[in-house]
C-alpha cells in the first residue's frame, strides 16, 4: 500500500519492449508531431494573415487549430522522450499539468466544434441574420465561453483526481496521464466524487451532442430546399469539413471510452488513445484544406511567399 503522499512520479506504459521498436516510435512520433505542427501552423497563418478569411467561421477554425496544437504538444513530447531514452518516469507534477492541458484542449476543442456548429446553422438556416447573430464580439465572446468551459472542466477534473489517496502503486496503463487510469490506483470507494464529475461532464457533452445533431437536422432541410445545383455544392462544402471532423473526433473518443468492458486489451487500449490524441490534430487540418477552396488557395500562397523569400 503507498500513498500519494509518498508518490514523486508516475510510470507510463512503454509503447515497446525492445531498443530498435523504440526507436522506430520516437522517429513515428516525431514524424507525426512534426505534420501537426506545420499544417496547423499553416492553417493559423493563413487565417491571421488573410484578410479575406476574417469571418466567423474561420475565426473558429483557427481556434480549433490552436487546440490540436495544444492536443499533439500535450503527450507527445514526452512519449518521444520515454522512447528515446528508454524510460517510463513522468514527475507527480508533469503528470498533473500533462492531465490539465489534455483536458483543457480536449474540452475546448468539442465545445469549439459546438460552436462551428451553430455557425454553420445560422449560415445555412438564417443568413439574413449571420451578421447580427455572429458578429465580431459574439464570436469573440462565444469562443472564450468554449475555452473557458475547457479551462473549468480541466481544472475541476485535475484538482478533484490528485485529490485522491493513492493505495495502488504508481504504474499507469497508458502512454501518458489520463483521468480513468489514474482512478484505477486510488483507493476503495475514494474515486465517487470524481465518478460525480465525469456524470456532470458527460451530461454536458451529450448536451452539446443533442444541439449538434438538431442543428445538422435543421441544416440537411434547408439545404434541400435549395432549389440550385450549386447551392447545394456550396452549403456541402462549408458543411462536410465540419462533419468529418467531428465524426472523427467523436468516433474515436467513443470507441475509447464507451467500448464494453469485455472487449478490452493493452494493444486496443493503447490503439483507440493513440486514435483520439494523436490522429485528429495531424487530420483535421487536412480535412479542412482539401474540402475549402479559399483556405487551399490562403495556405498555398503563403507556401509559395515563404519559399521566394528563401
Amino acid at each position: 500500500m503507498t500513498n500519494s503522499s509518498s508518490i514523486s512520479h508516475f510510470l507510463l506504459l512503454p509503447l515497446a519492449d525492445t531498443r530498435q521498436l523504440q526507436l522506430l516510435h520516437f522517429c513515428l512520433f516525431l514524424g507525426i508531431s512534426l505534420a501537426a505542427l506545420l499544417a496547423n501552423s499553416l492553417i493559423i497563418s493563413a487565417v491571421a494573415c488573410g484578410h479575406h478569411l476574417h469571418t466567423p467561421m474561420f475565426f473558429f477554425l483557427l481556434n480549433l487549430a490552436l487546440t490540436d496544437l495544444g492536443c499533439i504538444c500535450t503527450t507527445v513530447p514526452k512519449t518521444m522522450h520515454n522512447s528515446l531514452w528508454d524510460t517510463r518516469n513522468i514527475s507527480y507534477a508533469g503528470c498533473a499539468a500533462q492531465l490539465f492541458f489534455f483536458l483543457f484542449f480536449i474540452s475546448a476543442e468539442y465545445f469549439l466544434l459546438t460552436v462551428m456548429c451553430y455557425d454553420r446553422y445560422v449560415s445555412i438556416c438564417k443568413p439574413l441574420h449571420y451578421e447580427t447573430l455572429l458578429g465580431s464580439r459574439a464570436c469573440a465572446h462565444t469562443a472564450a465561453a468554449a475555452w473557458a468551459s475547457g479551462f473549468l472542466n480541466a481544472l475541476l477534473h485535475t484538482a478533484n483526481t490528485f485529490s485522491l489517496p493513492l493505495c495502488k502503486g504508481n504504474a499507469l496503463s497508458q502512454f501518458f496521464c489520463e483521468v480513468p487510469h489514474i482512478l484505477k490506483l486510488t483507493c476503495s470507494h475514494s474515486y465517487l466524487r470524481e465518478l460525480g464529475l465525469l456524470a456532470f461532464s458527460f451530461c454536458l457533452a451529450f448536451g452539446c451532442f443533442v444541439f449538434i445533431v438538431f442543428s445538422y437536422v435543421q441544416i440537411f432541410r434547408a439545404v434541400l430546399r435549395i432549389p440550385s445545383e450549386q447551392g447545394w455544392h456550396k452549403a456541402f462544402s462549408t458543411c462536410l469539413p465540419h462533419l468529418a471532423v467531428l465524426s472523427l473526433f467523436l468516433s474515436t473518443i467513443m470507441l475509447a471510452y464507451l467500448k464494453p468492458p469485455s472487449v478490452t486489451s493493452p494493444s486496443l487500449d493503447l490503439a483507440l488513445s493513440l486514435l483520439y490524441s494523436v490522429v485528429p490534430p495531424v487530420l483535421n487540418p487536412l480535412i479542412y484544406s482539401l474540402r475549402n477552396q479559399e483556405l487551399k488557395a490562403a495556405v498555398w500562397r503563403l507556401m509559395t511567399g515563404c519559399l521566394k523569400k528563401l
